[in-house]
């Protein structure tokens, strides 16, 4: 392990960005593969019991990865969360010591890191992850924009919970050159949480989420119908 960690301490130093865009696909691409099997996991209760009444069903209850969908999100890891994630956080480090001239590690500046980061970045990579995630499965427009409605909001709500916890140990307690290594390696969390979260189509606890910001008027209107 020791071996691995200098190998990829070189890795950072010589190829910054091409380290980072490798290492999020591959953490992406096995973030979906943990999302399938917990998704798999919990509906399995079920398919076992229509494999009491439908033998054809019992090829069903077993886990199979998929790895068109694999491919896809590790594209997304590549694309998306290697390169952009790089300049992201170079840049912001940059902006807040430069031009708002915080100390660094001072509380202001890791606030101001994890409000920035939380307002501006959070926001823009989940948009981008499933309206190319909707995309790259194959849906057409109008699909893509109910399922933004469906999975965004929830998703931001529960994120908007965990991630500024990690950033403020992050942006106060690990040095700048190993911030994007800690936030890749929670990625790998977070593409397990996206994925699932995409999974779960119209699952009752994201109609709640989505009913509960939805507008007083349009929800008035629709129990008037």
């Amino acid at each position: 392990m020791l071996k691995l960690w200098r190998w990829y301490q070189r890795c950072l130093t010589v190829h910054p960005v091409k380290t980072q865009v490798i290492s999020s696909g591959f953490l992406w691409g096995f973030g979906d593969v943990t999302a399938q099997y917990i998704t798999h996991s919990t509906a399995k209760p079920r398919l076992l019991r229509l494999t009491e009444t439908n033998k054809d069903a019992d090829a069903d209850a077993e886990f199979k990865v998929n790895w068109k969908r694999v491919a896809i999100t590790s594209m997304f890891g590549f694309g998306f969360v290697g390169p952009v994630g790089h300049f992201w956080y170079e840049g912001l480090d940059k902006f807040i010591k430069l031009k708002l001239r915080y100390v660094p590690k001072s509380t202001r500046f890791v606030a101001a890191k994890v409000a920035m980061d939380g307002l501006i970045f959070g926001p823009i990579d989940l948009l981008v992850f499933f309206t190319y995630m909707g995309f790259a499965t194959g849906k057409n427009t109008a699909e893509v924009k109910e399922g933004l409605k469906r999975d965004f909001l929830p998703a931001l709500a529960l994120e908007g919970g965990a991630w500024p916890l990690l950033q403020i140990a992050n942006f106060r307690y690990v040095p700048v050159q190993y911030q994007l290594l800690y936030v890749n390696i929670f990625c790998l969390v977070d593409s397990a949480f996206l994925s699932w979260v995409e999974q779960q189509k119209d699952a009752a606890w994201k109609q709640w989420f989505t009913s509960s910001f939805q507008p007083l008027k349009e929800r008035d209107g629709q129990g008037g119908v």
